[in-house]
Formats: structure tokens, C-alpha cells, sequence
């Protein structure tokens, strides 16, 4: 929403919740097609050996370095929780980022990502739905108690913002799950595509109800200030926020082994021939693990890991690959409403996958992980003249940092 543009925001979240819904049931019906049941070979089948190459980076990328967010998340989140216990010294290292990332790894997300059926974790998911919907409550809470209190941004209310394409990448890394779309469609009891497009029709339609009330919430709430990871924008000393980020660092802990499942099929697939033995699975599974492990230890800026893995990996496995295959494999006449939508879909991917890159990196979003905000000192800051700009404000926020911390 800050980046596209509230009103426009909206619009494209709904848009691309679509896109997806649409394209989830085309890559099964392109499966049907081709008599395939992975993403993998799918593409093979369609664009040979190249097109094979392609897609396995790229559903190894996208769940990994989805792994590697949901680690950053656990960690700046966590750390906070376990900074509220009383007697607790928030200098102590077993309360720091990075001893909680590699003990949530150890812990739980190895041991859950250890097992073989992705369909044993479906209680797991389950817990994770619960969760979200109490995180939501807290921040459907907060819109009213904390948002008055905030100034609002001279640009807030515009209706569309040139960072729109940003957004897009950042709502598609929402919104994907393409990369383990056959998995779970060949873990359903009696597999059909009209079963399938069901089940995605309702998925879908939740995950974007949740989606616009989290966006909603959050941006009217904080406006231009809202950061990459929203519950960086709530005060430390908030205690309802503070249950909120427990559920929501154990909701990622718990969506972690999904992503984990796709990077060691990718490679098993590639390399093993689809099958691993007990002791190369673990192996396989630790290794990959690690890696992830150690890349999150590096970099704590979750906003420019969300862009980035949004433009470069998940547009192409929404928008461009779906399609492309669809239009090869099917016998449709060019006048079908499958064909038209695939032909549309194509080269907006390409669009957003381009030019998301180039911004992505020419003009990435600000990172003030770990401080607190101006607004969570009310005797040290005046709301009366709400009208400064946000460059104003977050200097503010800096000399303000300077003075307490030093």
C-alpha cells in the first residue's frame, strides 16, 4: 500500500490474488495435458531440456529464499517477545536475533522439515491459520487505538505511487504457492481438476479477504511510515503487540518446512532422479537448511528480500511460465477465455519482472530495523504539527535514537 498508493494498492492486490487463483488451476490443467504431476515436468515437457533448467532455479530460489525471510521474521520478532519477559536483560545474547534463529532451527524447523509426506503437516497449517487470524485481530485492534495518535504523510492518500511495480513483486511473493501447487494437489484424496479449482477458489478467497484487512489495517494505521515488516512499527512496550509477534514468529516457524519440502524436491528431481535415500534426505535437508540458516544470520532488511524474491522468482512462476505453457500445450481455439487470459498474463510478467528488478534496486525501501519509533515517545515528540514531511520525522527519529541510546 505505501509503495503502490492506498487506493491502487488495493486494486492490485485484488488483481493479483486473480492472477493467481487463475493461474494455480491452469498449471493443473496444463499437468492434464501434458500428463505430467510436477512443475518440473511440466516444462520439460513443453520447452525441453532449457525451459527444465529454468524452472528448477527458479522453484529453488523462490522457496529458499522464502526460508531465509521466514528466519529474518523469526528472529526480529522473537527477539522482541522474549525482550518483555520480566528480568530479562535486553543486552542478553540468548535474546538476540541470531541466537533465536539458529534455536528455532534446531528445535523445530529441521526436525518438522525431516519429514517426507507434506500432507503430515497439515495440523501444522492448520495451527498457522489460527494464528494468523489472531495476529489480524491485534492489528485490526490497533487501527483504531493506535492510529489517531500518528501523524499521517502528505503523500498518504494519493491514489497511485511510481513504486507501484515494487508492490506488485511484493503482493506476488504474497500470494504464491505455485512452486508446490503439484504436491499438493497429488496429496488430495481422488485428484480432479474441477476438485482443484474449487479448493483454490476458496484458498484464494480468503487469503486475499486476510490480505486487504492486514494491508488496510497497517497502512491506515501508519501510513508513509510503514516498514517492510509491519510489526517493526509497533512500540516495543505494547503488550497486546507483543503476543501478536509470538504468533506470528511461531506462524512463520510452522510455514518454514512447507517452503523446505520444495527446495529438497527441486534438487532430488535434478539430481537423484526423484528419489533420496533415508540418509541422503536428512543430509540434503540439513544442508539446505544450513545454507538458509547462515544467509539469514547476514542481513536483518527483510523489505528489499520480499522485492527481490517477489520480481525475480515469483512473477515468472505466476504470470509468465503458467501461461506459456498453456498456450503450447493447448488445442483451444485463440477466441477461449483461457488462451485471451494467458496471452495477457504473459507480457505483464515480463513488465513486472524487468522493470521490478530495476527498482528494486535503484530505489529499495528504507530499513530502520530494531529502532523504535518516534510516535513510541510521546513525552520526547509533539503531534501538533502533523503536517511535517516524512524526511522530517524520521530525522527526528534519529537524533531522537542518538539522544537515548548514547
Amino acid at each position: 500500500m505505501k509503495q503502490a498508493g492506498f487506493p491502487l494498492g488495493i486494486l492490485l492486490l485484488f488483481w493479483v490474488s486473480y492472477i493467481t487463483d487463475f493461474s494455480l488451476v491452469l498449471l493443473i490443467k496444463g499437468g492434464a495435458l501434458s500428463g505430467t504431476d510436477t512443475y518440473q515436468s511440466l516444462v520439460n515437457k513443453t520447452f525441453g531440456f532449457p525451459g527444465y533448467l529454468l524452472i528448477s532455479v527458479l522453484q529453488f530460489l523462490y522457496p529458499f529464499i522464502a526460508m531465509i525471510s521466514y528466519n529474518i521474521i523469526a528472529g526480529d520478532t522473537l527477539s522482541k517477545v522474549f525482550q518483555r519477559i520480566p528480568g530479562v536483560d535486553p543486552g542478553s545474547w540468548y535474546i538476540g536475533r541470531h541466537f533465536i534463529i539458529v534455536l528455532s532451527t534446531v528445535t523445530f524447523t529441521l526436525p518438522l522439515s525431516l519429514h517426507r509426506d507434506i500432507a503430515k503437516l497439515g495440523k501444522i497449517s492448520f495451527i498457522s491459520t489460527i494464528l494468523t487470524a489472531l495476529i489480524l485481530g491485534i492489528v485490526m485492534t490497533r487501527v483504531v487505538s493506535l492510529g489517531p495518535n500518528i501523524p499521517k504523510t502528505e503523500d498518504a492518500w494519493v491514489f497511485a505511487k511510481s513504486n507501484a511495480i515494487q508492490a506488485i513483486g511484493v503482493m506476488s511473493f504474497a500470494f504464491i504457492c505455485h512452486h508446490n501447487c503439484f504436491l499438493v494437489y497429488g496429496s488430495l484424496e481422488e485428484p480432479t481438476v474441477a476438485k482443484w479449482s474449487h479448493i483454490i477458489h476458496i484458498s484464494i478467497l480468503v487469503s486475499v479477504f486476510i490480505s486487504v484487512l492486514f494491508a488496510a489495517c497497517g497502512y491506515l494505521t501508519f501510513t508513509g511510515f510503514t516498514q517492510g515488516d509491519l510489526f517493526e512499527n509497533y512500540c516495543r512496550s505494547d503488550d497486546l503487540v507483543t503476543f501478536g509477534r509470538f504468533c506470528y514468529g511461531i506462524t512463520v516457524i510452522l510455514t518454514y518446512p512447507i517452503e523446505c519440502f520444495v527446495t529438497r524436491e527441486v534438487i532430488a528431481n535434478v539430481f537423484f532422479g526423484g528419489t533420496l535415500s533415508s540418509v541422503f534426505h536428512i543430509t540434503l535437508t540439513v544442508i539446505i537448511i544450513t545454507a538458509a540458516t547462515l544467509v539469514s544470520l547476514l542481513t536483518d532488511c527483510l523489505g528489499i528480500v520480499l522485492e527481490l524474491n517477489g520480481v525475480l522468482c515469483a512473477a515468472p512462476l505466476i504470470f509468465i511460465i503458467p501461461s506459456a505453457c498453456y498456450l503450447k500445450l493447448s488445442e483451444e481455439r485463440w477466441t477461449h477465455s483461457d488462451k485471451i487470459m494467458s496471452c495477457v498474463m504473459l507480457p505483464v510478467g515480463v513488465v513486472v519482472m524487468v522493470f521490478g528488478f530495476i527498482l528494486a534496486v535503484t530505489n529499495p525501501q528504507d530499513c530502520t530495523h530494531g529502532q523504535e519509533m518516534f510516535y513510541c515517545f510521546p513525552s520526547n515528540f509533539s503531534l501538533t504539527n502533523i503536517s511535517d514531511s516524512r524526511f522530517q520525522l524520521t530525522t527526528q527519529l534519529s537524533i531522537l535514537n542518538i539522544s537515548i541510546f548514547h
